[in-house]
């Protein structure tokens, strides 16, 4: 899980990839269960900048966002599947409610987030721009959710074939 890293961690590998030239898109997000949506938006932001780096909400994070039961993943499983897909040069987890103290750390040039923000709704917008990133709205319309899908695997008969469960997604 090298490319699973502490703050420190990260804050010193952005400096080098800044001192290389390169920049940076940020995206966050539980990714509890990774499906099609998440991968469409990491794919979109990893095309803003030379390189991306992934945020993913602590456990107990996604408990307060999400509720009891949730997350269906542990935060080492889910940042290591995340980490995992090309597209991603960093992973770090954060229990904050927003990404705010990880912008202001780590500065990046753009703060991805899905469809179903605007940039205007962007939370952490006004802190983007205060110090001269940009904030851009990436990945497919937001047709696809964790939470319908363990929806649709609890309701799902137990001899239902996989392909059945998977909820059908427009290109």
């Amino acid at each position: 899980m090298g490319l699973v890293v502490n703050r420190d961690d990260l804050a010193a590998w952005a400096r080098e990839r800044r001192a290389a030239g390169e920049t940076i898109a940020f995206a966050n997000g539980c990714f509890d269960i990774l499906h099609v949506g998440h991968v469409r938006y990491l794919q979109a932001a990893a095309a803003e900048a030379d390189r991306l780096v992934v945020a993913i909400n602590d456990d107990a994070s996604v408990e307060r966002l999400k509720g009891a039961g949730r997350p269906v993943l542990s935060q080492d499983a889910r940042a290591e599947l995340v980490a995992a897909l090309r597209c991603v040069d960093r992973v770090v987890l954060f229990p904050e409610p927003t990404v705010t103290e990880l912008l202001l750390a780590l500065k990046p040039d753009v703060h991805c987030k899905g469809t179903d923000y605007t940039v205007e709704s962007v939370p952490e917008r006004d802190i983007v721009l205060s110090y001269g990133g940009r904030t851009a709205i990436v990945g497919d319309p937001k047709d696809h959710s964790t939470r319908d899908l363990l929806r649709q695997i609890a309701d799902a008969p137990p001899d239902t074939p996989a392909a059945a469960v998977q909820p059908s997604t427009p290109r």
